[in-house]
């Protein structure tokens, strides 16, 4: 009986037991699928950690990447040489730095090339991506894009590639490419001036205290631009192959406008030496021929050696000097007054003036000109005269403007100066401050009878500079028809003009370099329809200055209420 309560017994334990085992053996599963589970959610929440994290410190990454690309910006005015601004006289802007930059490849710093190319690629299809990979593959640092606009700046940034670098730099921008090319001149890469203004005020316009404060010009750009246009006309009209002017405030040298054509683009060329690209109005050495009668003219009347209307008697066809036979291009009266001899144009007639006036006082009055000096202007670019000796015949072939050389500008200022009352001004690019001081070359009763003998150049009909006689505007001035200097076979045409006549304001040189003939052109002269035959002055340079002053007149004439006053002839002196 005992032993079969003890099998019993043991049954129901075992019983037990195993109920409890797979009781125990549920819990276990059952714990180890929390387990499981509890782990899942561990892993998930240890992933969105991770990616929580790799993304604030992506975001701090590009943040910082803005940061910089802000600051870069903002630190570029410290880069490299800070340039003022260059404005006409009126504040139109003409030059300018700006703030630009390369973008350059560290192939060393790219994290993933190939699909970096496919970026290029796809963003900027005109890149030569085959060739871009040659040089990553070299591994040596190279530019991608000089001097990049703010968009492609943009787009590359936005490729998120380490090895895109953008090198800041400050970029000289002109705002009127060609217009201006021979005056203001360039900078190179590093900001540093190498010819015109941009040389000459180099220090001044580097000056960091003055940086908010323009260059102010004397230029008018609306009036340079009239000329310009005009000038391009009749390099097309008269075949010519160059053309230069220069407008002169004749009371204080301003010049309001200064065109040498041809020209060339300051925002694409640097170190312009090609010989065609010269400024022929400050560097440009010539004869120009008959405008020097003027200078003969008014020494003779300011020594009192003649008057106007003093007739010379006898004048002969020809002249012998030394070996050279000196002539009229037509033939004259025998009998000229001397203002005839001017508005004629004749050279025996100018000769024998000079002559009257002797060697010394010519001489004294070229000195007292700096006629054969550079010009005295803010800028590098002025020519020096040939040397001049007086040998025989130079005092008779000066008379009439042969066998001596000056600059067009130099030319210019001593017609401002015959002009104003006799006072020699200095030309300047920039705003004059102090008018006082200047010398005098003439009286200012000298310079009355010039000025109305060269309005009746203009006016009378045997006058050569008929074609300037605009309705409206009281003009006057002189021609000259020359060879240039070391080639007889390339005429050079010059007149120079001041207006208004009864007291100058401005003094206008046009020079045509080798015109020729325009056989399609139809004149209106002195009221008769005339086509081109003749190949002077008279009729391509005299014709050109005509067309600017109506074109430039009106602006001029809203700052000078004498502009358009009307001309009075005067009969007597």
């Amino acid at each position: 009986m005992k032993k079969k309560r003890k099998n019993n017994l043991n049954l129901n334990q075992k019983s037990f037991y195993f109920e409890d085992y797979l009781e125990t053996n549920k819990k276990t599963k059952f714990s180890q699928k929390n387990n499981l589970f509890q782990d899942r959610i561990y892993l998930l929440f240890f992933l969105f950690i991770s990616l929580v994290l790799i993304f604030s410190i992506r975001i701090i990454q590009v943040s910082f990447d803005k940061i910089d690309f802000v600051n870069q910006q903002n630190q570029i005015q410290n880069f490299n040489t800070i340039r003022r601004d260059i404005v006409d006289r009126n504040g139109a802007l003409i030059s300018r730095n700006i703030n630009s930059f390369h973008a350059a490849i560290n192939p060393q710093l790219i994290t993933n090339k190939k699909n970096f190319l496919i970026k290029l690629r796809l963003n900027f299809p005109d890149l030569p991506i085959s060739q871009i990979e040659k040089k990553i593959n070299r591994g040596k640092y190279f530019y991608l894009k000089k001097r990049i606009n703010q968009k492609d700046r943009e787009l590359l940034w936005r490729l998120g590639e380490k090895g895109i670098i953008f090198e800041p730099f400050q970029s000289r921008i002109y705002t009127h490419s060609n217009l201006f090319s021979h005056i203001i001149g360039q900078v190179d890469y590093d900001n540093f001036g190498v010819s015109g203004l941009e040389k000459y005020f180099d220090k001044e316009l580097k000056n960091k205290e003055l940086i908010n404060k323009p260059l102010q010009l004397t230029l008018d750009i609306n009036i340079q631009y009239l000329i310009d246009k005009e000038l391009n006309e009749a390099l097309t009209t008269f075949n010519a192959t160059g053309a230069a002017s220069v407008l002169m405030n004749a009371e204080n040298g301003e010049i309001i406008s200064l065109v040498s054509l041809p020209n060339f683009d300051i925002n694409q060329r640097l170190f312009v030496d090609d010989e065609k690209y010269l400024n022929k109005i400050t560097k440009g050495v010539y004869e120009l021929g008959s405008i020097f009668k003027t200078f003969t003219v008014a020494l003779a009347l300011e020594n009192n050696i003649v008057s106007p209307k003093t007739i010379i008697k006898n004048i002969p066809r020809s002249i012998n000097c030394s070996k050279f036979k000196i002539s009229d291009i037509k033939e004259f009266p025998e009998n000229l007054s001397v203002e005839d001899i001017l508005i004629r144009s004749s050279n025996i007639g100018t000769l024998l003036l000079a002559r009257k006036i002797g060697e010394k006082k010519y001489k004294k009055f070229i000195n007292d000109t700096k006629l054969l000096k550079s010009p005295d202007l803010q800028l590098e670019e002025v020519g020096a005269p040939i040397k001049f000796n007086w040998n025989k015949c130079k005092l008779e072939t000066v008379s009439y403007g042969h066998g001596i050389t000056t600059t067009p500008l130099q030319a210019a200022t001593i017609y401002a100066a015959l002009a104003n009352g006799g006072n020699l001004i200095k030309p300047s690019l920039v705003k004059v401050k102090n008018t006082n001081g200047h010398e005098k070359i003439i009286s200012e009763k000298t310079s009355e009878k010039i000025n109305k003998i060269l309005r009746k150049v203009v006016t009378e009909e045997d006058g050569t500079a008929s074609l300037a006689n605009v309705s409206g505007y009281s003009v006057g001035g002189k021609t000259g028809t020359s060879q240039n200097y070391g080639d007889k076979n390339q005429n050079l045409n010059t007149f120079i003009s001041v207006f208004p006549s009864q007291k100058p304001k401005y003094v206008l040189l046009v020079m045509l370099e080798n015109p020729q003939v325009a056989t399609d052109l139809i004149y209106n002269y002195r009221g008769m329809k005339i086509p081109g035959t003749r190949n002077e002055a008279g009729w391509n340079s005299v014709y050109v200055t005509g067309k600017i002053i109506k074109k430039i007149g009106p602006i001029l004439a809203i700052k000078n209420d004498e502009f358009k006053t009307p001309y009075v002839s005067e009969k007597t002196y």
